[in-house]
């Protein structure tokens, strides 16, 4: 979906809490992934670990990192993942239900070609 609509919507990851922290809640399939990571200590470690999410998860468009505050992630419920379109004024047009199960690609097409329409070369963020 990014490659079809990267020239006229903007897309972001944004990355948030340590999904299974090895010293919180390690998953087995974590450990068969070789993704094992602590809770990040410091926001710099929070950057190094999204990154190696971003290159793991081969990821294609820019991620964002949420401060120690986790405002982004109270702010939008981001935990375990989600997807946002947001119009260009910033508000929520459509919110998936908890991913990645809850991820419908159909209907964020559908509000994608709602809000930019065939013609439309405007800007929106899809998180």
């Amino acid at each position: 979906m990014y490659e079809r609509y990267a020239g006229r919507a903007a897309f972001y990851a944004v990355y948030i809490l340590e999904a299974h922290p090895s010293d919180v809640w390690q998953m087995q399939s974590n450990v068969r992934d070789h993704v094992v990571f602590r809770s990040p200590r410091d926001f710099a470690e929070r950057t190094q670990l999204a990154g190696t999410c971003v290159r793991k998860l081969g990821i294609k468009f820019p991620a964002l990192v949420d401060g120690f505050d986790n405002a982004i992630e109270k702010a939008y419920t981001g935990w375990p993942d989600r997807i946002y379109l947001l119009d260009p004024q910033g508000r929520v047009l459509y919110k998936s239900r908890p991913g990645p199960f809850g991820f419908k690609p159909d209907e964020l097409k559908a509000g994608l070609e709602k809000l930019l329409g065939p013609a439309s070369a405007g800007s929106v963020a899809a998180r």
